[in-house]
């Protein structure tokens, strides 16, 4: 996003922020927008992981140049939107100048009312109020989604990396610094899974209830008539990994469980036991039989509901 500050239909908060300063440039009418510094942009860019196949979309574009450089040095595509036609023609001439013009386009457009859901990367400089507001729309998107953001963050949703940059010519915001978050959209697992394992030659039920905060999920498990607690795990996108300790024979084992989030279903593998100790390793797969709700705050966990 390179247009942190700028007076919008929806952004009146940011006129505190508007003191004049170098690197600001006039749009047309009462538009002040204050560009990206092209270090952060590649930074950005960079921590997002953006390459040939993913598709970017810039909220609140400028001049364009996030897409621009993910175009063009990232082989990506995708589209900025910004309400100032003055900054999207500049864009689009730039995007056509730099021979990217068919993979990165600018539109006329209020950013939250915005089709993300062919991104695979969401870029923003946004103040703080308009992320928060953004929040529940980008956790609605496809697990995986990488969000990156220029000096704001998104509330309670702490970011999955985040990143420091010491920028001379920035004058605004923190003058001479630059702040990037990262963050991954975690599956939704909040809810009861339920799964079998072949253990001493019989089939032993391993049910599964996950509480979800953002990417972060705690909970219990049951084995057999055996109940555990869950240590924390993140969410990597669609990918959970966690490790439990289970009986099996009448001896606490550890379990180490890895899988993909595949809608109501999980698929993966689990490592039973410790190195040197007859380690196995066999599939596993989990079906969602209750689901819960993902808690976006402090506040308590969800009550599970049976799912349809």
């Amino acid at each position: 996003m390179n247009t942190m500050v700028r007076w919008l239909k929806f952004a009146p908060v940011a006129l505190a922020l508007l003191a004049p300063a170098a690197g600001a440039q006039e749009g047309r009418g009462d538009v002040v927008y204050v560009p990206t510094p092209q270090v952060v942009v590649d930074e950005m860019l960079r921590m997002a992981k953006v390459g040939p196949g993913d598709y970017v979309i810039d909220l609140g574009s400028g001049d364009g140049r996030i897409v621009i450089t993910a175009a063009k040095k990232h082989g990506a595509r995708g589209f900025g939107v910004d309400l100032d036609t003055y900054l999207l023609k500049m864009a689009n001439e730039t995007a056509k100048k730099e021979g990217v013009a068919e993979r990165a386009r600018f539109f006329e457009q209020n950013l939250f009312e915005t089709d993300l859901k062919s991104a695979t990367v969401i870029t923003t400089y946004l103040l703080p109020e308009m992320n928060q507001k953004l929040r529940p729309k980008l956790l609605g998107l496809k697990p995986g989604t990488r969000v990156v953001a220029h000096d704001y963050a998104m509330g309670e949703w702490d970011p999955d990396e985040e990143k420091t940059l010491l920028v001379p010519e920035k004058t605004v915001g923190d003058p001479g610094k630059s702040y990037i978050f990262l963050w991954i959209v975690p599956a939704r697992v909040a809810g009861r899974w339920e799964s079998q394992l072949p253990v001493a030659g019989r089939a032993v039920s391993y049910e599964f209830n996950f509480e979800q905060i953002f990417q972060m999920v705690s909970g219990s498990a049951r084995v057999g008539e055996r109940e555990a607690k869950l240590p924390q795990f993140k969410m990597n996108g669609e990918q959970l990994a966690f490790s439990l300790i289970a009986p099996i024979g009448g001896a606490m084992v550890t379990h180490r469980f890895r899988g993909w989030v595949k809608g109501d279903a999980i698929e993966g593998t689990v490592t039973v036991g410790s190195e040197g100790s007859g380690q196995r390793v066999m599939p596993w797969r989990a079906k969602q039989t209750a689901r819960g709700e993902m808690q976006m705050g402090a506040a308590g966990p969800a009550v599970a509901q049976a799912a349809p």
